[in-house]
C-alpha cells in the first residue's frame, strides 16, 4: 500500500535524523543542531500549515524562542534537550513581545512523554498546554500516520528531498521501468478476455516448481502473454536488445534468488525486487503501488511462460523464446 511507504519513509528519515542528532551532541558536534531550526521550520509548516520562520532572520538570539508565526501566534523552541527546566527556562525569558501567542516545544531528539503530563511555571502567560503543545518524534510520526494519503505524499516528498542521504546514489535509467511505463497505459482487463493458446503445459511447470499461492496468479496473468509478447515486440523498435534485456534481468534475479529460497517465496521476491528496481528508476512514471504490482506480476507470469524463470520438467517443451 502506498500508505505504508510513505509512512515508512517519514519514519525512517525522522528516526535517523533524531539518532545522529542525539550521538552528534555528545561528540560536541552541532552543526545538526544548527540546521535542525531552519528544517523544522520548513517541515512543521508543510505539517500542519504553519508560517513558521526562524527567529534568527527577524531578530538574532532572541531568548528562548528559535521559530515565530506571526500569522498564527506561535512561538517555538526547537531543542535537542527535552527537560522541565528547559521549557521552564525558555518560558521565564522576556517575552513580552509575544503576549497572546501559544508556545510550543520540539524535542528533536529525546522522548518527551513525560514532559507532557507535568506543570510549568508560566510567568508571562503565554498560552501552553503541555498536552498538546510538547512535540516530540514519536508524536509527530503518530499524526502522520493517521493523514489522509495525499497529504502523507506531500510530507513523504518534502523529507526524501530534505533529507537525502550522504549515500544515495544518483537514479539512473532502466528498460524494465520503461517497459512498465508503456504496460500500465495498456487496458489489461479485457485482455483476460482472450483465450491462452499454447502447448506449453504451465500446470505441470507450476507443479514441479512446487508453486501453490503463485499459481493463482500465474492463472490470472497468463492470458496477457500475447498482449505483453506485442508490446515486447513495440518495445523492441527502439533498440535490439531492449525486451532482452528485461526478460534477462528477470532471469538473473531468479537465478541469485534461488540459491537461497524456492517456491512461492520464490516467486513473489523476484517481483518485490522488480518493483523496488523501477521505483528507483530516473525514468519510472510514478503510478499507484497496485498497479505497479499488477503490471510487474504480468511481466514476471510471462517469463515464467517463456521459461526464464523457473526449472522445466524435463520432457516438456520450451516456451517461446
Amino acid at each position: 500500500m502506498n500508505r505504508s511507504s510513505y509512512w515508512n519513509l517519514c519514519e525512517e528519515k525522522l528516526s535517523i535524523l533524531c539518532t545522529r542528532v542525539e550521538l552528534r551532541g555528545k561528540l560536541n558536534i552541532l552543526d545538526f543542531h544548527l540546521h535542525a531550526e531552519d528544517f523544522y521550520s520548513n517541515f512543521l509548516n508543510v505539517l500542519f500549515g504553519y508560517s513558521l520562520k526562524n527567529i534568527n532572520q527577524i531578530a538574532q538570539n532572541a531568548a528562548g524562542i528559535d521559530l515565530v508565526d506571526s500569522q498564527n501566534l506561535l512561538i517555538l523552541q526547537v531543542s535537542s534537550t527535552a527537560t522541565k527546566s528547559k521549557i521552564e527556562s525558555a518560558l521565564g525569558k522576556d517575552l513580552a513581545a509575544y503576549a497572546g501567542y501559544n508556545f510550543k516545544f520540539i524535542s528533536i531528539s529525546k522522548d518527551a512523554s513525560d514532559l507532557r503530563k507535568q506543570t510549568f511555571l508560566n510567568p508571562h502567560g503565554l498560552i501552553f498546554s503541555p498536552a498538546n503543545d510538547i512535540y516530540d518524534v514519536k508524536t509527530i510520526l503518530s499524526y502522520i500516520l493517521h493523514l489522509k494519503i495525499e497529504k502523507q505524499r506531500e510530507i513523504y516528498d518534502f523529507l526524501k528531498q530534505e533529507l537525502k542521504s550522504d549515500q544515495d546514489l544518483p537514479l539512473v535509467e532502466t528498460n524494465l521501468a520503461e517497459i512498465i511505463n508503456i504496460l500500465a497505459k495498456e487496458n489489461l482487463v479485457d485482455c483476460k478476455n482472450d483465450s491462452f493458446s499454447k502447448a506449453f503445459e504451465v500446470d505441470q511447470k507450476i507443479t514441479f516448481n512446487n508453486l501453490a499461492a503463485a499459481a493463482t496468479l500465474i492463472e490470472d496473468y497468463k492470458l496477457l502473454h500475447p498482449k505483453i509478447d506485442k508490446i515486447y515486440s513495440i518495445f523492441d523498435t527502439s533498440g535490439q536488445n531492449k525486451s532482452n534485456s528485461v526478460l534477462n534481468w528477470l532471469r538473473q534475479s531468479y537465478i541469485k534468488l534461488s540459491m537461497q529460497i524456492s517456491g512461492d517465496e520464490l516467486f513473489f521476491e523476484i517481483v518485490e525486487q522488480a518493483i523496488k528496481t523501477i521505483k528507483g528508476s530516473s525514468n519510472y512514471a510514478d503510478i499507484p503501488l497496485e498497479e505497479l504490482t499488477m503490471c510487474v506480476n504480468a511481466l514476471a507470469v510471462d517469463a515464467f511462460i517463456r521459461c526464464k524463470i523457473f526449472k522445466v520438467p524435463q520432457g516438456l517443451s520450451d516456451a517461446i523464446a
